[in-house]
């Protein structure tokens, strides 16, 4: 990303950003379909509450229900997406928050259907799916609700208070991208603008340390402004899901959040300890291999994303990505790449850098139309990494909604991270076998471990790692602020990191950054989907087409098994710790590699 103030939308290149209108033609359209879902709502209470007795009459309430969350989802997306490229645009402020209201609105109405379902007899919602087979798996998720099932009339409160309980998030999005003024920074005598999404993007990776470490500094004076704001925020999010646990009869807000993941609390756990355990002292050896190639007097926590070999970077640009992407995905058959090449020309891919546009990046599938991804396309590899990943959600979307309705096509979230960086892999396997020297090789390999294993094996594990430690806290009775969460994140990172990275004042905000944290147990399922895609990837390279036609059958799953019973499909056993220890194993391998390449090159 450049090194100068952010362009506004409006300014921006519109063949770079997405074309929205597969989900409605026009504002007119949207509203309509407002009216619609309305009436179909009011029509479908009519019809079905009450009534849900008989096997016959339930399968017919699902297709007119599905209906229903269909035509919601894409007034939701339509609201949504505009407003994550531009959250300073005060139109796009209230038609979301005007879409979030109805959709609390809409799933008030409906959420006897669920409520009732559950208080069904077994033997009754057995028969529903002997009817309907491709209903399996929400009928499989509606015995799970069944443990902590309320009464309707109380489904409907807590279903029609889904916007308020969705403040804490949005209060966290407009403190970071309407309020905070990061201002700019000086280093080498030269001023630098700043913002969330330029550090997130550029700044914490710059080849100039000095760059780099002042923009850390000024970055972070920013965030400590707003920190008891945000912990107060983070605060009502944690209390909320703690008090729903409390109502729904579970002892845990831990247990309750993992049940309809279909995830025990061993398998949640052993996610979080063994790479803890195993993966920190390899890591510290990566990072202290990076340290001396630098030149480095020691190893900030500013300096965790740079590159092995800056001069050696490449400048790529977006024609050159999609090019490598095509090139990357050819392993998986014809099919698959045309799909990744569809998403350039059919625009489904919003690429600009603009002021209010959310940092990161993310994949959005309205159904019965085609996936969309956001992101901020900085001419550099990682960016290729974050486009590939986002595309690899893609595929998975693709397939699942092709082969399931609506109820039955989204990845369980224990295994949907595993799409995406699946296609991490496979860049990575283009980038290893194109190399023509030492240094590119190395230079792949490094790629391998800053852009895929690092952000999932480490940044969003560290964040399940806080996760845990904070609703450990809430189980027990105690509460918190910023400086009890400032506390518990250093001590995360102190733990991972131990002796080999200097923790720099500032480190332990980084709790503030994160999204994941009002998104329920997530992102401790980066690591989990990453390990299931590094042992396919690596059937793959073993066994050739048969390892590739099981993950295809393994894309198309949607919600349809249990994630035990998916991750088999994919030729991988996730009951022990087997397959993890493997992946740790490979990457323990990869930074022998990498150190022994340094060798070669520097003689």
């Amino acid at each position: 990303m450049s090194e100068t103030a952010l362009p506004k939308r409006q300014e921006v290149d519109p063949k770079l950003t997405w074309d929205l209108t597969p989900i409605f033609a026009d504002e007119f359209a949207y509203t309509e379909a407002i009216k619609q879902v309305r009436a179909l709502t009011k029509d479908f209470v009519h019809l079905y509450q009450g009534k849900l007795t008989e096997p016959a009459i339930i399968v017919d309430a699902l297709g007119d229900y599905g209906s229903i969350i269909e035509l919601d989802s894409k007034i939701g997306h339509w609201a949504f997406m505009p407003y994550s490229t531009d959250t300073t645009d005060p139109k796009l402020r209230d038609r979301q928050i005007k879409a979030t209201a109805l959709d609390g609105e809409i799933g008030g109405q409906l959420s006897f259907f669920q409520a009732e379902l559950t208080q069904l007899p077994e033997e009754v919602l057995d028969a529903v799916v002997a009817k309907a087979p491709d209903y399996a798996g929400f009928f499989r998720q509606i015995k799970i609700a069944k443990k902590g099932a309320l009464a309707p009339a109380a489904e409907k409160v807590l279903a029609e208070l889904s916007p308020v309980f969705q403040a804490p998030s949005n209060i966290r999005d407009q403190t970071i991208f309407g309020d905070m003024d990061f201002g700019t920074f000086t280093a080498h005598g030269k001023t630098y603008p700043l913002s969330f999404v330029m550090y997130e993007e550029n700044y914490q990776k710059h080849p100039d340390t000095e760059v780099r470490r002042a923009a850390y500094a000024k970055f972070n004076q920013t965030l400590r402004r707003y920190q008891n704001t945000m912990a107060a925020g983070y605060l009502a999010q944690v209390t909320r899901e703690k008090i729903t646990a409390t109502m729904r009869g579970y002892d845990s807000v831990i247990d309750y959040l993992l049940a309809d993941q279909e995830v025990s609390r061993a398998m949640f756990d052993r996610q979080i300890d063994v790479i803890m355990h195993d993966l920190a002292p390899i890591m510290r050896k990566y990072i202290t291999h990076v340290k001396e190639l630098w030149g480095l007097d020691h190893i900030g926590y500013t300096d965790l994303q740079i590159d092995i070999d800056p001069a050696y970077s490449p400048t790529i640009t977006l024609d050159q990505a999609k090019q490598d992407i095509e090139k990357a995905t050819a392993i998986m058959g014809h099919d698959y790449q045309a799909q990744m090449m569809q998403a350039f020309t059919d625009h489904w891919i919003d690429f600009p850098a603009n002021q209010g546009k959310d940092s990161g990046a993310y994949t959005a599938g309205p159904y019965g139309v085609h996936p969309y991804v956001e992101m901020t396309w900085s001419n550099s590899l990682p960016a290729v990494y974050t486009l590939i990943h986002e595309l690899g959600h893609t595929a998975q979307m693709v397939r699942s909604e092709k082969a399931h309705n609506i109820l039955d096509a989204d990845f369980n979230d224990y295994l949907v991270e595993s799409p995406s960086t699946f296609n991490e892999l496979l860049l990575t396997h283009y980038l290893d076998q194109t190399a023509k020297d030492p240094q590119m090789k190395r230079f792949a390999l490094s790629r391998l471990l800053n852009d895929t294993y690092f952000h999932n094996f480490v940044t969003h594990l560290l964040e399940a790692a806080f996760q845990r430690k904070v609703y450990q806290r809430i189980d027990a009775g105690d509460s918190f602020d910023a400086a009890a969460l400032n506390a518990i994140k250093r001590q995360v990172l102190t733990d991972f990191w131990g002796l080999a990275v200097e923790l720099e004042e500032g480190a332990e905000l980084t709790w503030m950054r994160q999204s994941h944290y009002y998104m329920g147990l997530y992102s401790y399922s980066y690591s989990a989907g990453l390990t299931v895609a590094t042992q396919a990837f690596q059937a793959i390279e073993q066994q050739g087409q048969p390892a590739v036609d099981r993950w295809l059958r393994y894309l198309s799953l949607g919600d349809s098994l249990n994630p035990v019973a998916a991750a088999r499909v994919a030729g991988v056993d996730v009951t022990t710790d087997a397959a993890l220890k493997q992946t740790i194993a490979f990457l323990g391998r990869t930074v022998d590699e990498i150190i022994s390449l340094s060798h070669e090159i520097n003689g």
